[in-house]
């Protein structure tokens, strides 16, 4: 790939070291789209939709990084771009949704449970997940300081109000699953990652714990199942993701702890999104992205 031009309202004008080049931010409105075979947006949410129609009509396909396009959002349906799930919907897609990081982490450890029908009807399934302070974007607020969160750990967007909801459930839901998700965000003191702990209800003691995730991504070059609990350290600055899960003791019903990592900004939102345009156009799945 060959970058085409880089937008940023609030930077228009301003030049950046981007990939080894000097680059030169232009307005939205002055980004020459007929330039591009593909264009990443990375938009806010409510309004990346209305960038990707102009995208489309200038004839480039689109990998969408907001929240506007993705399931549960009420959009029109488009691929979904959780590339080792729905990677049979991605080649020549005009248009691919981007998972957010918290959806990618948390997807990926309970849909192969859900797909063979593992998670008991009518359960509960909860989710803990804690990220670093990038997950919160770009812009600069008080809160967010490094100095104000360092020696600290919150939750936030609790009691299942947190946006990522809905792109989960309505995933979850298209598995046939009959199961309540209680997600939970938490606020790391550190840069970047994702540490998710799930807590699935099962039909059955699995013989093997592994072996959902052992079966459906075997041989992917950016899916790590071990019988370890990961660590950030396993996954910062890495297009991976790394499972692990164990059968919880002292419980009446079957039960499974699932622990996945990410790195929240690559495989949880860039990486993903450049694994997803490498499909999309025919390129080496792997090509770019650091393993």
């Amino acid at each position: 790939m060959q970058l085409a031009f880089a937008t940023a309202n609030e930077q228009r004008g301003q030049r950046a070291r981007l990939g080894g080049a000097d680059v030169r931010f232009v307005a939205h409105d002055d980004a020459p789209l007929s330039s591009a075979q593909l264009v990443f947006s990375a938009l806010p949410h409510g309004a990346s939709a209305a960038w990707v129609e102009r995208v489309r009509g200038a004839g480039a396909r689109v990998v969408d990084l907001s929240s506007d396009l993705r399931p549960g959002h009420g959009a029109a349906p488009v691929p979904y771009g959780l590339t080792e799930v729905t990677r049979a919907q991605l080649p020549d897609a005009a248009v691919v949704a981007n998972p957010g990081c918290y959806p990618t982490a948390i997807l990926m450890g309970i849909l192969p449970l859900a797909r063979r029908g593992l998670i008991a009807p009518g359960a509960t399934v909860t989710a803990n997940a804690a990220s670093g302070v990038t997950g919160a974007g770009l812009s600069p607020r008080p809160d967010l300081l490094f100095g104000e969160v360092t020696e600290d750990f919150k939750a936030y967007g609790i009691a299942n109000t947190h946006r990522h909801l809905a792109e989960m459930r309505s995933m979850l839901s298209a598995t046939g699953a009959d199961a309540d998700l209680i997600f939970t965000p938490h606020l790391l003191p550190v840069a970047r990652g994702i540490l998710a702990t799930i807590t699935v209800p099962l039909t059955r003691e699995l013989e093997n714990p592994l072996t959902p995730w052992q079966e459906d991504f075997a041989n992917e070059p950016f899916v790590e199942i071990d019988a370890e609990p990961p660590t950030l350290k396993d996954v910062v600055r890495r297009n991976v993701v790394r499972i692990s899960a164990r059968h919880v003791a002292g419980v009446r019903q079957p039960t499974l702890l699932v622990l996945s990592a990410i790195d929240n900004l690559v495989k949880g939102a860039a990486g993903q999104a450049v694994q997803n345009a490498n499909v999309v156009l025919g390129i080496d799945e792997p090509a770019g992205l650091p393993a």
